[in-house]
């Protein structure tokens, strides 16, 4: 079966089986400490869609929170985040938004997809995926604020900030998704999405509006779940890809330019499918001088559940570099960093 099939599958799945849920109590912090560094490395709920954030000497983790009761289903009411000081002990914190009740993104009727956090001008602000309700079709982009990097979050415009309809090119109504935000060394801060094709904005300086004209960006493969950074003069969007003619499940592959808005030139693959998911989502960060790659699959259990496409886990490895700039091949494994980075 095609990948957009199957998820255009699971997404109905759900909506026809989707019941209010009763507003969960506030979750107290808790630490989770085990072997540093072994994959999966949150091992107390499902999770997926990793967004790392390193503010100071705090890596803060923001994932959507998997939570199918069947295999073949994404339900995802709430996003999580975690922080760690140390990539060993993570700190587990109370939900930063959901969709308990429908309370947060009040415009919206379900689905908590992939989600990124920044911080600008001493706060910090949530772009999230979600479903719209019945007054725009399909996805849209929403974005929340908080004065903290643990929330609670707060909806920032009262609307959607990217509807369907400001990517009409889109053959399918799940195209605004996956939304990453990167601010450049001249305070420019931009946002890009996308399933299908990929797309790029500029922000305003108050971060929740855009700033001119949505630019298209699409490279070789792409499918889902961009992330943009920068090392050095370069430029990076790294994204999940699908070979329509060779794979079944997802990979990681990346592009570099010289400029946000490119040219961008495709660099190949940098990492297989993730075990057991036919997605996979990737995100990076530099932390106390390393780089990491974070990712999802889907081989933990807890308890008596296991793994599967609707209960994914994250997972994170070492990134290295050439000197030409270019990402060196990761192998996911279940040792992840508590194996040193290889020269």
């Amino acid at each position: 079966m095609l990948l957009k099939n199957r998820r255009a599958s699971i997404c109905l799945a759900w909506l026809a089986s989707c019941t209010l849920a009763v507003t969960a109590p506030a979750m107290a912090q808790v630490r989770l400490d085990h072997t540093a560094g072994t994959n999966p490395i949150i091992r107390d709920k499902f999770t997926a869609d990793p967004a790392p954030l390193v503010v100071g000497d705090t890596l803060y983790l923001y994932v959507g929170h998997d939570e199918a009761p069947r295999e073949q289903m994404f339900d995802m009411r709430e996003w999580l985040v975690y922080s760690t000081k140390d990539m060993k002990t993570w700190t587990a914190h109370p939900p930063i938004m959901n969709f308990m009740n429908f309370k947060d993104f009040k415009w919206a009727q379900a689905d908590a997809w992939a989600a990124q956090a920044i911080e600008k001008n001493g706060k910090f602000y949530f772009y999230a995926a979600v479903e719209h309700d019945g007054t725009h079709p399909g996805k849209a982009i929403g974005v929340a604020v908080s004065d903290k990097p643990t929330g609670p979050f707060v909806d920032a415009r009262g609307s959607a900030l990217i509807t369907n309809e400001m990517t009409p090119k889109g053959k399918h109504n799940w195209e605004d998704i996956d939304p990453t935000v990167f601010t450049d060394d001249d305070g420019t801060s931009w946002l890009a999405w996308g399933n299908a094709n990929c797309y790029l904005a500029k922000l305003k300086p108050n971060m929740i509006e855009i700033d001119g004209p949505i630019l298209e960006i699409t490279p070789p493969h792409f499918e889902e779940g961009p992330w943009l950074h920068k090392r050095g003069n370069l430029y990076y969007l790294t994204y999940a890809s699908w070979d329509r003619k060779t794979q079944s499940s997802e990979h990681v592959s990346y592009a570099t330019a010289p400029r946000i808005t490119g040219p961008w030139t495709y660099r190949g693959q940098l990492t297989g499918p993730a075990a057991n998911s036919f997605t996979i989502h990737p995100g990076i960060a530099q932390f106390k001088g390393q780089w990491y790659l974070f990712l999802h699959n889907a081989t933990l259990t807890i308890g008596d559940t296991k793994g599967a496409i609707g209960r994914r886990a994250v997972t994170v490895e070492h990134l290295r570099y050439n000197k030409d700039g270019t990402m060196k091949p990761v192998v996911q494994g279940e040792l992840g960093v508590s194996v040193p980075p290889a020269p």
